[in-house]
């Protein structure tokens, strides 16, 4: 091997040594910095995201044969952020209406938002699915309520939050919030129709939050 082939092993050998120190002096950064946020957040001990549906307005929810139901609603639920020293990031959220463990409605975005301490934040994300086949056993569930004039309908919101402590964010959390919304429609004449105008009905309950 000549003079210049060993000079360059040599050269080489020392940058590789230099990027392992580079390298590895980042992932300890990268710890330390890790460890000192989940110290924050372990002393901060941050709230889970308070949820209440306030109300729904039908405008549709009508039921034919074979067991297909249409659905048009607006649901109003209000988010408020708990924490005086963590803001949320709402990275994603679909809202969606279920029945009997059966979704009945398709899925409706709400926009990415950032919620700031103690904050408030009001959505009213629009509802409805087209001639949704139904399952048998749900189909009898639903001429019996339409029967009483009354239903309850599961509102699921799921999506990825952050949380945000002075500059620093974390990953991404999966987040799911489940609304109770029982409805009185009241009786109706016509076969299969459980609205026949617009109504809005006021609900006021509490969600169950998870993260």
């Amino acid at each position: 091997m000549s003079a210049g082939e060993k000079e360059c092993s040599h050269h080489k050998g020392n940058r590789n040594k230099k990027f392992r120190r580079i390298f590895s002096g980042f992932l300890i950064f990268c710890f330390i910095i890790l460890v000192i946020f989940l110290i924050i957040l372990a002393v901060l001990q941050p709230h889970k995201p308070q949820f209440i549906i306030q109300d729904a307005t039908i405008f549709n929810f009508n039921v034919s044969a074979p067991n297909l139901l249409s659905s048009n609603l607006q649901i109003t639920v209000i988010s408020h952020n708990p924490n005086d020293k963590i803001g949320i990031y709402y990275d994603k959220l679909d809202a969606y209406a279920v029945y009997q463990n059966q979704q009945i409605t398709y899925y409706s975005s709400i926009s990415p938002v950032y919620q700031g301490h103690k904050d408030t934040n009001v959505w009213s994300p629009f509802l409805y699915g087209v001639d949704v086949p139904i399952y048998e056993n749900n189909g009898f569930a639903l001429k019996e309520d339409q029967s009483t004039g009354r239903i309850e309908l599961l509102i699921k919101l799921d999506g990825r939050v952050r949380w945000k402590v002075g500059e620093i964010t974390t990953l991404k959390y999966n987040i799911h919030v489940r609304c109770l919304a029982y409805i009185n429609f009241g009786s109706s004449a016509n076969e299969g129709i459980f609205v026949s105008s617009v109504e809005k009905y006021q609900i006021q309950r509490r969600c169950s939050v998870g993260v």
